[in-house]
């Protein structure tokens, strides 16, 4: 996120402490990008990431929130197949070509976790990335190969 220009809304990053994840730190950073992404594209004032770890499974868990007009329920799982942009979505100016959120997931299965859509109490869009946790300082888990190839 460091590399991207500056977003026209804010950016608030919120963790307690590191959150260690197993699997390929670039493809990782490419998911979670691609989260921030769409979150920078639909928000009014702001988005929030948030990073934090389930110790009971195992999970690590990096949380998207927008105050954008959110995806309606209905969507919220059909927006994660490629070339899917929402009706109000699809000017081209808006930016997108509907592929961010497919790679965001693709790359979390990879990695044996997943990435969901779900209401936001900001009143638009909530996205979670789940991926196997590891302890800090322990060695990744074998890294998945490319997505998408």
């Amino acid at each position: 996120m460091a590399r991207r220009p500056d977003p026209r809304v804010p950016v608030r990053l919120k963790a307690r402490a590191p959150v260690p994840a197993s699997g390929d730190p670039a493809r990782l950073e490419r998911a979670l990008a691609n989260l921030v992404d769409n979150a920078l594209r639909h928000a009014r004032a702001g988005v929030t990431v948030r990073a934090g770890a389930d110790p009971a499974g195992g999970w690590a868990l990096l949380e998207v929130t927008d105050d954008g007009p959110g995806i309606p329920e209905a969507d919220r799982d059909r927006v994660f197949e490629r070339f899917v942009r929402l009706d109000q979505d699809r000017s081209r100016a808006a930016g997108g070509t509907g592929l961010g959120l497919a790679i965001a997931r693709e790359i979390a299965r990879a990695h044996g976790g997943d990435v969901h859509a779900l209401a936001s109490s900001a009143g638009g869009a909530r996205l979670v990335l789940r991926v196997p946790g590891r302890a800090a300082g322990s060695a990744a888990e074998r890294v998945p190969g490319p997505v998408g190839s």
